[in-house]
């Protein structure tokens, strides 16, 4: 019985279909002539409903396979959802255009390539044309869109000819104009730009040239190891040293050669404190470039008498090296031995260095004050520990080691106005005292401001920090501890807001650069977002604390018998998503919990 009731269903489709043949509504586009006739309808049709996107697909397999792939225009938000017969449908005839495409309102940025540039004025087949497809298949369709890669080559000839390392166009040139590449950064080559090298325009190192026969400029292979692969050796190579050693980019003129020369391939290695002798005071500073440190040749290392002045007058004949060497000219016989404990000031730490001609400027044998430090040193802190006319000896703070060894200790800065705790604690003196390059001890400041900018500055509502006063919230121990009580805002943080960082609310974005603790509201919807769209919203808010607490998202709060359709009966063993399903509102997919009518027939056949 089955079986026959199946074929008289046939029999009754292909005689309606055999009459519908006679009265078609139209001839099918040119794409689509190859399946004109009764036989293939059910190759886009399926009986008894509508085209079917699958079937469509199933010969479209390109647009299938992007779709698959989310990506391209037809799985953008605009178009995904649709059935295809609702911008490409049939029998219109045979020069129906079925594509109907508005090049000047189409949006490219649905393809997921936004056109940025010049690319926004070229005509869309300057780019969109059989040349530019790899897919062998694609390039048969002279009017295809699809088969482009996004890469600039794909579209582009290589004006570099795979000479640079990196293919991405991008990283120096933008889509505005190819020239100048504006993303290039330099300083990041290998070779960065320094002094003179920065105003240098780019033709006069990188040279043009025509390669296989089309123009090229070089901007790989630039030799750069030494300063003559560019410049020509004004000495001729007689120094043979690296440029470098002598000069900078800033300017050829400027000599730094003094400690970075390597003397010692001369006859005349540098030793002592010949190290740190200017070198024009041995050499003329204004010899010619093939002359120039070439006015001492022949001068032996242990000729002093050559360059210096014989204090003596030849009393102790010209063999200086007798008594005095590089490190220092004083005598080197009984005051090496000089044992200056002796003395009412023993030496001891950095005065044991220290060259006897320092303190002694008249005669050695002359007695020195020597009570206290300042008997030798000036007041490094200018008077800033003065008090009542005097001050106290730098040995209350220093010693003889060195002056930035400091015997102040955390408990004597607890014995002034500012004391430390916390993060200050941590804190090194010159974080605070140390001011453009000077030492400073008195006034300060003691507020946070006076040394940390203030952040919230706009941000904040003073009456929270009278006076900027941070205390109210931070901690010293760090920034982030605070001790805010947030019930002072008029809204209390309970459940999840409670675990919540206060950048989660109070968050940075182009229009706040630091977290913005104003202009907040306490709807709800000012921070999450509403998936109910508008159906709870009541002069214009949605209240979403009626339903939902802080805990989590459930909605333990919702009575259903409050509302207008209380559930009785089999309604109450329902699950919610058999009644409240998905719908589409505004391209946006929402679930639907206003109903217009409670009807049986409304939800039951």
């Amino acid at each position: 019985m089955r079986l026959q009731l199946l074929t008289i269903s046939i029999l009754c489709v292909f005689t309606v279909f055999r009459a519908g043949a006679q009265i078609s509504p139209g001839d099918l586009a040119k794409s689509h002539a190859e399946l004109e006739g009764m036989s293939n309808c059910t190759k886009c049709h399926v009986l008894g409903e509508k085209v079917s996107n699958d079937k469509c697909l199933d010969c479209h397999k390109e647009i299938k396979s992007r779709i698959d792939k989310r990506e391209g225009y037809h799985y953008s938000k605009e178009v995904k959802g649709k059935d295809c017969a609702e911008c490409h449908n049939d029998h219109h005839g045979r020069n129906f255009d079925m594509i109907h495409l508005d090049k000047d309102a189409f949006k490219h940025t649905l393809t997921g390539y936004e056109l940025t540039g010049a690319h926004k004025t070229i005509d869309c087949r300057e780019c969109h044309k059989p040349d530019l497809v790899s897919d062998r298949e694609l390039r048969k369709r002279t009017n295809t869109y699809l088969g482009l890669d996004e890469k600039c080559a794909a579209c582009h000839d290589d004006y570099h000819q795979a000479t640079l390392s990196s293919t991405d166009c991008a990283s120096c040139h933008t889509t505005e104009k190819f020239v100048p590449a504006e993303k290039f950064n330099h300083d990041k080559a290998k070779f960065p730009l320094l002094g003179k090298h920065k105003n240098v325009e780019c033709i006069e190192c990188h040279q043009k040239e025509m390669r296989n026969g089309q123009d090229f400029q070089r901007f790989a292979d630039v030799q750069f190891s030494n300063c003559s692969s560019c410049h020509e050796d004004v000495h001729f190579n007689s120094l043979l040293s690296n440029c470098k050693e002598c000069h900078t980019e800033e300017s050829f003129d400027r000599f730094i050669g003094k400690n970075r020369f390597n003397h010692s391939r001369t006859d005349f290695p540098l030793k002592g404190k010949h190290k740190r002798v200017d070198c024009f005071q041995c050499h003329q500073q204004d010899a010619t470039p093939l002359t120039v440190f070439e006015d001492r040749d022949g001068v032996q290392p242990d000729n002093c008498v050559a360059c210096h002045e014989d204090i003596h007058e030849t009393k102790f004949g010209n063999k200086c090296a007798e008594c005095h060497n590089e490190d220092s000219f004083s005598y080197s016989g009984s005051m090496d031995n000089f044992n200056h404990n002796r003395t009412s000031f023993v030496l001891v730490g950095k005065h044991v260095a220290v060259d006897c001609r320092d303190c002694h400027t008249e005669k050695l044998t002359d007695p020195l004050p020597h009570s206290d430090c300042a008997s030798c040193h000036t007041d490094y802190h200018e008077s800033q520990f003065v008090q009542n006319g005097s001050g106290p000896d730098c040995a209350k703070c220093h010693t003889v080691d060195g002056f930035d060894v400091t015997l102040y200790t955390l408990e004597d800065h607890n014995r002034t106005k500012f004391q430390l705790d916390g993060a200050h604690m941590a804190t090194p003196c010159f974080e605070c005292h140390l001011q453009k390059e000077k030492w400073l001890f008195r006034e300060i400041g003691e507020k946070c401001v006076d040394c940390h900018d203030d952040v919230h500055k706009g941000y904040l509502d003073s009456k929270y920090y009278p006076s900027q006063t941070c205390q109210n919230c931070h901690l010293s121990t760090q920034w982030k501890d605070n001790q805010f009580d947030h019930k002072l805002t008029g809204y209390q943080l309970e459940g999840a807001h409670a675990q919540q960082n206060c950048a989660a609310c109070h968050g940075k974005d182009e229009q706040y650069p630091q977290v913005n603790f104003n202009a907040l509201t306490q709807t709800c919807t000012e921070c999450h977002d509403n998936v109910h769209d508008r159906q709870f919203e009541k002069n214009g808010t949605t209240s979403c604390e009626s339903c939902h607490g802080f805990d989590n998202w459930d909605a333990s709060k919702f009575d259903h018998d409050a509302t207008a359709f209380k559930l009785d009966g089999k309604h109450v063993e329902v699950e919610c998503k058999e009644c409240h399903k998905k719908i589409e509102v505004d391209g946006k997919s929402i679930v639907q919990y206003k109903f217009q009518s409670f009807e049986c027939v409304d939800c039951h056949n």
